[in-house]
């Protein structure tokens, strides 16, 4: 580390133009070769993968997903009027030639006589896909958008209700600037120079364009779901500013207490950037430990916040100490530079008078207390985590305005809101017998309609373009609930385990409940069954790399409890928020409902991961000053002074940088935001500057325990400068300049 920051010195300025180029030959290169974002919930096994993979064998050209357009006139009039009849079947026509669509069903043909409404006010004509939703492009969504609702007028309104539609609706951060700003005025009230604050924006901003040039590319290596880029940018520019933070605190701790330019920038890199390095090690194995997952759509997440995360770790060790030798003592603040002149160097942190230092000598008298109080307070946070349901949400929640949310308001109103979610019902049928089975399963199903939460079933237009007889029959249930509503997880789950077996008897015709809703759900059961193997893995990784570096087993293990903690508040606040609605008309919720399936997940890896930066960074100092000290309480004193500020700081600026993207219109996004941005404050503000140094302090020299054969036969590795390399490597140099 020491050998790499005084490189990026000596060559500061081939550094800064190698970030410049990085960040330009990437964005360039992602412009020139496009993407091929796609989000794929293909999931092996399942039996909605099954159901879509028998109407594939059977329908190639018809086999993918049902998309809706919808239309409503006005009272005093009818769809069925010619002035709209005009205006919908060339619309029709238009949608049915384009070159992904395989079928239309129009209300107006024999087929489509139940798509008008009893009221004759909404109609809905069936258009089926040759392919699945998932796997289409951003422009065929905005083509078949476009078409769809060219005839809309003051006197007809059109919406469209799908997969496809949804990718129609543009993902955007509405907080990526305000985020900025926020964690600018925040860097600024902490340095107090206008060139410390600057330093984190331009580290973050150099490696996240960077990043997303390179996203861009490798989406058509890896399976990249449409919001990759987005989740990135969210992760890193918290992260970025984060880091960058770090060093150049070092950096200005060093220029107070005596150092040369130079030698700060190296001492910062050689202790902070080594806490950086690791730091986002940690992240980035909690993220790509969602590869045990085996859900290619999760992986290619990963793989991008990943990136995000690498390159801002490698920017603030290298781009951070190149402009930092440019701007030389101007990192500190005028009024940091007058009392340096004045008064002479001085060692800050550890021995300090302020807040911090105040505070780490409370926790050392009293460590009880506060630690006790903190946990009351992150149970009370965690507590709705236990009733959480997981689901995708509907497009009931999009925005107010954008023509999926259209869509389904007009079926909804209707034709009931089971029509957003209809389910298929597959069959193989070679045999006569096979196919009478099937009929007559499906009329004992649509008797039954009024109960079971069924509403109706029809049997799919498909199966008309098979062969003769139909080797595969379809038939589509519609549920008398909503998508994203529990009753309707219970009808998928109670068809195939006891309706459709029951219906079947000793016929042995097996039909497979699939569509998307029922994708929907089968990737919610996955995900579930598969998260222990997950949070195992990643608990026990980050254990091993914590035990190395510290050469201790106690210090793994409460970070590793603590941080499961931190989670477990952020994911209590989410489902109050979200599926109890909590407070959620302040924050933009406009619908309960349950928590995205890969939330959790995802928050589970960013917050255990970003958890680690704030135990690395703190336990780090006060490892440090363990070794200076050989006291315990004295080096968790002195590491909590040293720390605290700092600590809070940038957890302030990941707190707003993550809460600005509330503002954001996806449901998703704002549930990224607020479970990250409690997560940090919990894990920052009330676990590592009470819970944690109150267990260090109760625990004394436990801490450090390690047995002597583990010791002999583990790898070293270390994050901290010894008081050795440190005494070495750098003599006091008062008043010293680059």
């Amino acid at each position: 580390m020491r050998a790499l920051a005084a490189w990026c010195v000596r060559h500061r300025l081939a550094v800064i133009i190698l970030w410049i180029l990085a960040v330009l030959v990437s964005m360039a290169a992602s412009k020139a070769v496009g993407s091929a974002f796609h989000d794929s919930f293909t999931l092996k096994g399942t039996e909605s993968t099954q159901a879509y993979d028998t109407l594939r064998a059977a329908f190639p050209a018809a086999s993918g997903d049902l998309e809706q357009i919808v239309f409503e006139v006005p009272s005093g009039s009818t769809v069925t009027d010619e002035a709209t009849k005009a205006a919908i079947e060339p619309m029709l026509a238009k949608v049915a030639a384009l070159g992904f669509v395989a079928t239309v069903v129009s209300p107006y043909s024999v087929q489509g006589a139940t798509q008008i409404s009893k009221d004759g006010h909404i109609a809905y004509a069936k258009v089926t896909l040759k392919d699945s939703g998932f796997d289409a492009t951003t422009n065929e969504a905005k083509a078949l958008v476009n078409t769809a609702t060219a005839p809309a007028g003051r006197t007809l309104t059109i919406g469209v209700a799908g997969l496809l539609a949804s990718k129609a609706n543009a993902m955007k951060l509405n907080g990526t600037l305000i985020g900025i700003l926020l964690a600018a005025v925040v860097l600024l009230i902490v340095f107090g120079s206008l060139f410390a604050m600057g330093l984190p924006i331009l580290s973050a901003l150099a490696s996240l364009g960077t990043a997303a040039g390179l996203i861009a590319l490798l989406s058509h290596i890896f399976t990249m779901p449409v919001i990759s880029t987005e989740l990135m940018l969210l992760i890193g520019l918290g992260v970025g500013v984060d880091y960058a933070l770090f060093i150049v605190t070092r950096h200005r701790q060093g220029l107070i207490a005596g150092r040369s330019v130079t030698d700060s920038i190296v001492t910062s890199v050689n202790t902070s950037g080594r806490a950086v390095l690791f730091a986002g090690v940690i992240v980035c194995v909690a993220l790509l430990g969602m590869g045990a997952l085996r859900i290619s759509f999760l992986f290619g997440m990963a793989v991008a916040a990943s990136i995000g995360v690498l390159l801002t770790m490698f920017a603030a060790i290298t781009l951070i100490p190149a402009l930092l030798s440019y701007i030389g003592p101007r990192v500190l603040s005028r009024r940091q530079r007058r009392r340096l002149a004045q008064e002479g160097p001085r060692i800050i942190g550890s021995e300090g008078t302020g807040f911090w230092a105040r505070w780490s000598r409370f926790i050392s008298r009293r460590p009880v207390v506060p630690a006790v109080l903190a946990l009351v307070i992150i149970a009370l946070l965690a507590s709705p985590f236990l009733s959480m349901r997981l689901g995708v949400s509907d497009q009931g929640n999009d925005a107010m305005g954008s023509t999926t949310r259209t869509g389904y308001d007009l079926l909804a109103k209707g034709f009931g809101p089971g029509f957003n979610g209809q389910v298929l019902l597959v069959a193989s049928t070679p045999t006569d017998h096979q196919r009478q089975a099937f009929v007559g399963d499906m009329a004992k199903l649509q008797a039954m309609a009024g109960t079971n939460d069924i509403a109706a079933v029809e049997f799919d237009s498909r199966q008309l373009s098979g062969a003769v007889p139909p080797r595969v029959m379809v038939a589509s249930l519609i549920p008398a609930t909503s998508p994203q509503a529990a009753e309707t997880s219970d009808l998928i789950n109670n068809l195939r385990g006891t309706i459709l077996p029951d219906l079947a008897g000793t016929s042995g015709l097996k039909v497979l409940v699939g569509g998307s809703t029922a994708a929907f759900n089968d990737f919610a059961a996955t995900l579930s069954a598969r998260l222990p193997l997950f949070i195992g893995a990643v608990v026990l990784f980050s254990f091993l790399l914590l035990m190395l570096v510290f050469r201790s087993l106690v210090v793994p293990l409460t970070a590793a409890l603590m941080n499961l903690l931190s989670i477990g508040a952020a994911l209590g606040v989410v489902v109050a928020v979200f599926q109890h609605g909590v407070l959620g008309s302040l924050l933009g919720v406009n619908r309960a409902g349950p928590i995205e399936p890969y939330v959790p997940v995802m928050l589970f890896a960013i917050i255990f991961g970003l958890s680690m930066d704030y135990e690395v960074f703190l336990v780090s100092r006060i490892h440090e000053e363990w070794l200076r000290r050989q006291d315990n309480t004295e080096a968790v004193r002195a590491g909590l002074a040293a720390t605290g500020k700092t600590i809070t700081a940038a957890a302030l600026i990941m707190i707003l940088v993550f809460g600005s993207f509330i503002l954001g219109g996806e449901k998703v996004i704002k549930e990224f935001g607020i479970g990250l941005a409690v997560g940090i404050l919990v894990d920052a503000v009330v676990i590592r500057m009470a819970i944690v140094p109150a267990l260090m302090k109760l625990l004394g020299r436990s801490n450090w325990w390690y047995p002597r054969w583990l010791d002999r036969i583990t790898p070293r590795i270390s994050v901290d400068l010894s008081v050795e390399d440190e005494d070495e490597a750098e003599p006091m140099k008062v008043g010293a300049n680059s």
